[in-house]
């Protein structure tokens, strides 16, 4: 069986042989690079499943590495986990904007990185999607259930009215179940760019939306100082 491939960016040679060493150890093939030059070279010649990148690198920092691997064909689905010292807010959010899958502060627990490791690697678009098909019309997560043909959602067995806004954001919502969304990404999937918004109406939206659905509300989960998401299968 073919091992997954992880690019691990790490300048610090301390800190890349041991993740190097405890991603050996999970049975992940390690790819190395110390540079953001190497990383981006490393990325389009190895194609690797999953990108490690820290931030704070030399030649190109890792915010430059990941706006270069989003914007080219062969690796712009490729997995990127950052696992960087730097923790202010706006860093997370800079870097969950640009397309990070996943945003990890240092010092990190081996155990809790593998862990978000094989996350992410589930999320892949070459898996199987977390919620639920009966047909190509028809989404279930939990007691939620959208059918897009009908524009008709149940919740709990009961019919909820919403509207056209609503409508979009749950069903982008659920389509990447797990997924991080900023305010923006959201204005952008539901009304399309350079649409006219403010973060508050997005968060109007969303109260009304966890209300419609009464008890599954709570499947709109918050991630304070990023944005929101729809919780993740735990089946």
């Amino acid at each position: 069986m073919t091992k997954i491939r992880i690019l691990t960016v790490e300048d610090e040679p301390d800190v890349l042989e041991l993740l190097s060493y405890n991603l050996e150890q999970a049975d992940y093939e390690v790819i190395p690079a110390v540079n953001g030059l190497e990383a981006i070279e490393k990325a389009v010649s190895e194609l690797p499943d999953l990108i490690l990148l820290d931030l704070m690198l030399p030649v190109l920092d890792g915010f430059e590495v990941c706006k270069v691997v989003r914007a080219r064909p062969e690796t712009k689905d490729t997995r990127i986990i950052m696992l960087t010292a730097r923790s202010q807010e706006e860093d997370i959010v800079k870097g969950l904007e640009l397309g990070a899958d996943d945003y990890i502060t240092k010092p990190f627990s081996p155990k809790v990185l593998l862990a978000r490791i094989s996350s992410v690697l589930r999320r892949s678009s070459r898996d199987k999607p977390q919620v639920q098909t009966q047909n190509e019309n028809l989404l279930t997560s939990g007691r939620i259930a959208i059918d897009t043909l009908r524009h008709k959602v149940t919740s709990c067995g009961e019919t909820v009215e919403l509207t056209s806004s609503e409508f979009k954001l749950l069903k982008f919502l659920m389509t990447h179940p797990g997924w991080v969304f900023t305010r923006y990404q959201i204005v952008d999937a539901v009304h399309g760019e350079d649409y006219p918004v403010t973060d508050r109406s997005v968060d109007v939206m969303i109260v009304g939306l966890r209300k419609k659905l009464g008890d599954e509300g709570e499947a709109i989960e918050t991630v304070r100082g990023v944005g929101y998401r729809f919780r993740e299968s735990l089946s």
